[in-house]
């Protein structure tokens, strides 16, 4: 049996290298000139000089980047609160051929950092109702999200070795919360929970054809933005993830499909825990693309069943996980001969173990414009739905004792992305959630029914 298991475990890591996600350094389009008047210049600070179009020519492109998220919760969720999020990212692309070095190389470095009041421990949510709350962590600090090296062997093979940044959008109509979508549910398949955001690994791309991509990547199972030390990669096991992916073209409009598998052998702590357990899992466990949803139900076991912090028991674990999405996005119309421009739709749905994940299914649906409103051809709008069930065995006596909920969470989406100037956008967006947790706690420590949360906000973006 254990022979089978193992043999098992090993098919299912090759399958995972030879099937993909997109490499996340790859040729870096750049304008003619960063210069220009200052309504029409690509950056806020120019060409600075001729230097930033010498740079360009010779491969070498740095971007600073400011996006400034100020919210409001309007209505219900634990406390009407109101904050300003944001993140300075800065980004270096190297391209090893304009350079002068060797061909097919390309070089990406990635830093971002965060400042200001979130309202992620206010709204009652358990799913981020913005993902930037988690860039790098869930505190002020600054971490180091991508360092990656590609080399494209031929036009159909490369390979990158680094830190990966998982959550690189790579979408054309959803995932890029910079200038879309603010939801982790609209951003990100939720049922791949246990990915970490940004972790040490290697990623293989192949693309037998321009309308298949097949690639597989393997990462440190518990990296993290802010841990850079390459001393501790893989001490715990590894995360394998593949994905194939297809262009297809429906009455001559583009869109692909997509399927993404990831499997993980490091030991995690079970769902499936003796009650007295309950406190150690909330405490210890995390779940990378979640934030911290272990926060709000462990203040709960404080206050009203402090008895349950005290372990009996030892922790049951699991020795592997896995999940699975698949997901499209379709153009339904597009003006003609331009492509950047249209409207179009996204799904995704995703499936885990539910043993080790705390989610157990994730869908999201959207509908996005890009272009298309009159007299505004820079402009995108999007609405999006998001669901997220949980897993049946997490945290079910905590459940049934104080009837919380936790069956599922939805949001509802919808933001109009303004560009003022190219290197100037400004975002309202509003989101309805429908939270899992049905109670809460008050400031004295009693339940309090959690109501349908309202939150409005903006966004404004900055290249500099």
């Amino acid at each position: 049996m254990m022979k089978t298991k193992t043999i098992a475990r090993l098919a299912t890591l090759i399958l995972a290298l030879i099937v993909p996600l997109q490499v996340q350094a790859m040729p870096y389009a750049t304008p003619e000139t960063w210069g220009g008047d200052l309504m029409s210049r690509p950056r806020l600070t120019g060409d600075w000089g001729g230097l930033r179009d010498a740079m360009a020519k010779n491969g070498v492109v740095l971007d600073l980047d400011t996006y400034w998220v100020p919210q409001t919760i309007t209505s219900g969720g634990k406390d009407q609160e109101s904050g300003s999020w944001g993140n300075g990212i800065a980004t270096l692309n190297v391209d090893t051929q304009k350079a002068g070095l060797w061909p097919g190389g390309f070089l990406k470095v990635q830093t971002v950092s965060s400042f200001g009041d979130s309202i992620a421990t206010d709204t009652g949510a358990m799913v981020p109702a913005n993902i930037s709350w988690m860039l790098p962590t869930l505190d002020e600090e600054t971490g180091l999200q991508e360092f990656t090296y590609t080399q494209f062997l031929s036009q159909h093979l490369g390979v990158s070795l680094g830190k990966i940044n998982s959550i690189a959008p790579t979408n054309v109509l959803h995932g890029d919360y910079t200038k879309g979508f603010l939801n982790a549910g609209l951003n990100l398949p939720l049922a791949l929970a246990m990915v970490p955001l940004s972790a040490y690994g290697g990623t293989v791309l192949f693309l037998p054809n321009h309308d298949v991509t097949l690639a597989g990547m393997v990462l440190d199972a518990s990296g993290t933005i802010d841990n850079d030390k390459l001393g501790d990669a893989f001490k715990d096991g590894v995360m394998a993830l593949g994905s194939a992916d297809l262009k297809v073209r429906p009455f001559e409009l583009p869109g692909h499909q997509n399927l993404t598998f990831a499997w993980s052998n490091k030991t995690r702590i079970s769902l499936v825990q003796d009650p007295s357990n309950i406190g150690r899992l909330l405490l210890q466990e995390r779940f990378p693309r979640l934030g911290n949803p272990g926060s709000p139900l462990y203040h709960i076991l404080e206050r009203r069943a402090p008895e349950l912090l005290v372990p009996a028991e030892p922790l049951n674990t699991e020795k592997e996980t896995w999940a699975g999405v698949y997901s499209f996005e379709q153009f339904l119309w597009q003006p003609a001969g331009d492509p950047h421009r249209g409207i179009g739709v996204f799904f995704s749905a995703g499936v885990s173990d539910g043993k080790a994940n705390p989610i157990k299914y994730s869908f999201s649906l959207g509908l996005v414009g890009k272009g298309v409103v009159p007299g505004r051809p820079m402009d995108d709008f999007g609405i999006g739905w998001a669901r997220t069930e949980f897993s049946d065995d997490f945290v079910p006596f905590l459940r049934d004792r104080f009837n919380l909920g936790l069956d599922h969470e939805d949001a509802i989406e919808v933001y109009y992305n303004v560009s003022v100037t190219p290197w100037l956008n400004v975002s309202p967006n509003f989101q309805f959630i429908s939270p899992a947790l049905d109670k809460t706690l008050d400031s004295s420590g009693n339940f309090k029914n959690l109501d349908d949360i309202y939150m409005a906000g903006v966004r404004i973006g900055v290249r500099f």
